[in-house]
């Protein structure tokens, strides 16, 4: 007779999240560099003096020269010969410009992600338009601009178009900036994030009904009044 087999019960082994990956050190000064440039702690015009920043950030030479670079394409940063880095000046001409690209590139990003997004994409720019309302209702300025990239790379994803996907994140740090701009003067950004707010709301809800006319609207509308609110200022 053959031995009667006992099987015992299993645990389940919960995993472990898998760690972030190391950011590298030219990964750290471009993202201590973004923030500084975008939040106007360094002023637009200013001269970024690499000895002071190597200081400040405890980064080396190498690493930082990297991010300036890449700050230099998206525009931030402006390399004059025999001079240096410089923050690029606001002017109206260049406001004019990033708004006028912003409008046909959020918009078509918004028209298309109406048509192609998943649900899930749909799903996550709902959750994080969310994360907005509750940033705002908090004051919490670090976590609205958090969602806000956030919101608007998955907005690119969802348009599933590989040029608007990678142009979106590109073009945000310059319009970000002119975001803390437009609230520096005015006081505060309460207000501005309300606006936005609506707009992140109507492309929502045109692409849960895949409304592409309407969700290109929602982002066409919100651009120009911010570029109304800059040209009043400058």
């Amino acid at each position: 007779m053959r031995p009667q087999q006992v099987f015992m019960p299993t645990r389940s082994v919960r995993k472990r999240p898998l760690p972030e990956p190391p950011r590298s050190l030219a990964e750290e000064a471009y993202e201590r560099l973004v923030r500084k440039i975008t939040r106007l702690e360094a002023e637009p015009g200013s001269v970024l003096v690499e000895r002071d920043l190597m200081a400040e950030f405890g980064i080396g030479r190498t690493p930082l020269r990297e991010a300036m670079q890449r700050l230099a394409i998206e525009r931030l940063v402006n390399h004059q010969p025999n001079r240096g880095m410089f923050v690029s000046e606001i002017t109206a001409a260049g406001v004019q410009q990033i708004y006028e690209f912003r409008a046909m590139l959020d918009g078509q990003a918004a028209a298309l992600a109406a048509a192609r997004a998943t649900a899930e994409q749909v799903h996550a720019l709902d959750t994080l338009q969310r994360e907005l309302v509750s940033a705002t209702e908090e004051g919490d300025v670090d976590a609205y601009v958090e969602a806000d990239r956030h919101f608007y790379r998955v907005l690119g994803e969802a348009a599933h178009n590989a040029w608007i996907a990678d142009s979106i994140p590109r073009i945000f740090n310059l319009h970000l900036r002119l975001w803390f701009f437009i609230s520096r003067r005015l006081g505060h950004w309460e207000d501005i994030a309300l606006s936005h707010e609506v707009m992140t709301r109507d492309v929502v809800a045109a692409l849960q009904w895949r409304d592409a006319a309407k969700a290109r609207q929602a982002m066409e509308v919100y651009v120009g009044a911010r570029l109304v609110d800059i040209k009043a200022i400058l």
